[in-house]
């Protein structure tokens, strides 16, 4: 699509009335809003109709009472969370280094020290039928993921309060 003079004319009417790039493309039809942009960029047209006064917000001051006021009264609940069952460390012994050629099925497959050294083994340990390492291995490779932070808000409104208090 070309832009002629009378397209041109169209496009700074409708820029200075304050529609949007996309309302335009779409009023004048066959333009994309890229090419709208585009175009007025090239003609230099910034200035547009007045925006409309932004509202004024609330002070920072009053949404900490807000928040407050919203969690002030709420019920705190300390959930226990239970420690984690315990399992010893493996101490190997040197008859239990597996390595790649000794390595079958239900083995644990922890590597152990560095592959580019010849001590480097596997755990060799027995694993769960399916699972690739033994419970002590597992329990370092598969942690849970942390527990979520409170909302932030909920710390602001406490802020909040000890300062206003």
């Amino acid at each position: 699509m070309a832009w002629n003079d009378e397209r041109v004319e169209l496009l700074k009417k409708f820029w200075a009335e304050g529609l949007s790039a996309s309302q335009i493309a779409s009023k004048m039809g066959g333009v994309t809003r890229n090419a709208v942009i585009g175009k007025v960029h090239r003609l230099g047209l910034s200035g547009r109709a007045a925006p409309a006064t932004p509202q004024r917000g609330r002070s920072y001051e009053h949404e900490l009472e807000e928040a407050a006021g919203e969690f002030a009264d709420a019920p705190v609940s300390k959930s226990i969370v239970p420690e984690p069952e315990f399992i010893a460390p493996i101490v190997l012994d040197t008859g239990d280094k597996a390595t790649v050629a000794t390595l079958k099925n239900n083995m644990c497959k922890w590597p152990i020290g560095d592959p580019a050294r010849d001590d480097f083994h596997f755990c060799g340990q027995g694993a769960p039928t399916g699972k690739s390492y033994c419970a002590y291995h597992a329990r370092l490779a598969f942690q849970p993921a942390p527990a979520k932070r409170p909302e932030r808000r909920v710390e602001v409104a406490q802020i909040g309060v000890r300062r206003a208090g």
